[in-house]
């Protein structure tokens, strides 16, 4: 097995919450040395759950534990003068520091980039924002709801006749998190063909807006303003209800409706009257009440397999507990499980990708609070 791609590559970590770490999380999963700085009191995603045994718990956030595996964790005060002198010492030596701090801060606290490109001419520094670091909002505070709101996300999710709404979780931090590891990795490349350190900034509305090009062009194309989507016509277009689960029936983009309507055995959809897309919506109702009988007749699971061998792209809607079951991922190795002291050995989502021959690290699990202080500096953790 040959050493991890990132091997060598030192990383300051001042990131918390989610989209930072998740930065450093893909640099440290596949080999760079990242060292988590925390204030003393902890990254304040050590008190977002889901907690092991609806515990919370510092050392206990599920957040927290998948987002720091493979990094090392120290703690310092960055507003106190022995806190940044020891930030600077780290500096010298590193090849990325990463932060996601309002884009004042770093500067306020002495620690801009022009201070530590001064220390270190090489240093490539990522910093992670709602908004960037320039522009009227640059300074605004901003949740994940909010991110939705005004990347246009919001605007056409939901029901038609209701207000917009957002997807589940925190899909716009993930989204941030990387296209971070992405510009890191590429100003390393460039510093690496001869060019110099330089800063990264990363919005994360940018990034969230950047998934909707569609709409974008639709806009700048057409002048057409995409919104949520009525209810009514197709269920095509939406999951259905079978004897077992929801399947989403879709014949696809380029799929053959006299096939499609063999596959599922109504021979009743051959009607010339359903030939066109434009002829289904039209009798969208008859449509329905077709096949809404039809799925009724398997699971979600047998009709997914059934569809799938006449080449239409059939899914069945899956529970966690279905993904956590998955054939296909257990098939792939795609789960990995790391020990930690405080919450024994937990299960995690592996990497976004894979590289035959410098594999993903496994090496550790998510430190606790100050537990390599000793290590990187010479004092206990605080």
């Amino acid at each position: 097995m040959n050493d991890s791609v990132l091997q060598d590559i030192k990383v300051i970590d001042l990131t918390q919450n989610i989209a930072g770490p998740y930065c450093t999380k893909l640099l440290a999963d596949y080999g760079a040395d990242v060292i988590k700085v925390e204030r003393p009191g902890g990254d304040p995603a050590r008190h977002m759950g889901p907690f092991p045994g609806h515990d919370p718990h510092p050392e206990k956030s599920g957040i927290f534990l998948y987002l720091n595996t493979n990094k090392r964790g120290v703690t310092l005060d960055l507003k106190s003068d022995d806190g940044r002198a020891a930030l600077l010492n780290l500096v010298r030596d590193a090849d990325v520091l990463v932060e996601s701090y309002s884009p004042r801060v770093m500067a306020s606290l002495g620690l801009g980039y022009q201070t530590l490109s001064a220390v270190n001419p090489k240093l490539i520094m990522t910093s992670v924002s709602s908004f960037g670091r320039n522009g009227r909002y640059s300074e605004y505070r901003a949740t994940e709801l909010v991110l939705y709101a005004l990347c246009g996300m919001a605007y056409i999710t939901g029901g038609y006749h209701r207000e917009p709404v957002k997807h589940g979780y925190n899909q716009a931090q993930y989204l941030g998190g990387v296209a971070a590891a992405s510009g890191t990795i590429a100003a390393l490349l460039g510093l690496w063909r001869g060019g110099t350190g330089q800063q990264v900034d990363v919005s994360i509305l940018e990034c969230a807006i950047s998934t909707l090009f569609t709409t974008f062009l639709e806009y700048s194309y057409a002048g057409n303003v995409t919104r949520r989507q009525p209810s009514e016509g197709s269920s095509l277009r939406y999951p259905a209800a079978t004897k077992e689960g929801y399947i989403l029936p879709t014949p696809g983009v380029m799929g053959d409706w006299d096939t499609y309507a063999a596959m599922a055995n109504v021979p009743e959809l051959q009607d010339p009257k359903f030939a066109t897309p434009a002829d289904r919506q039209l009798h969208s109702d008859e449509v329905d009440n077709l096949l809404k009988a039809k799925w009724l007749e398997k699971t979600a699971e047998e009709w997914f397999h059934h569809a799938q061998e006449w080449r239409f792209p059939f899914s069945p809607v899956q529970t966690m507990e279905d993904i956590s079951a998955s054939p296909q991922l257990a098939d792939r190795g795609y789960f990995v499980e790391f020990p930690h002291p405080a919450v024994g050995t937990l299960r995690y989502p592996g990497g976004p990708f894979r590289m035959s021959e410098t594999p993903r690290r496994q090496a550790m699990a998510a430190p606790i609070l100050g537990q390599h202080n000793r290590e990187v500096f010479g004092w206990k953790k605080s």
